[in-house]
């Protein structure tokens, strides 16, 4: 099993929702929508890049 998995088996729902809490006492509920809007926009460039990187791939595997 990866990290990853063990991590959030361990972790149930009532610590979700107190991670959920702390979250918004630290940001507030008016900077809490602009740190989402962020994080989506920085996946969506990550997802990007990937997909850019794997058609610059082909591109070379079909040159050869």
């Amino acid at each position: 099993m990866n990290a990853l998995t063990i991590f959030l088996g361990m972790v149930g729902p009532w610590q979700w929702i107190i991670i959920g809490l702390a979250v918004l006492l630290l940001f507030g509920g008016k900077k809490l929508p602009e740190l989402m809007k962020g994080l989506g926009s920085g996946i969506k460039e990550f997802k990007k890049a990937t997909q850019d990187d794997d058609d610059a791939d082909k591109k070379i595997e079909d040159k050869k």
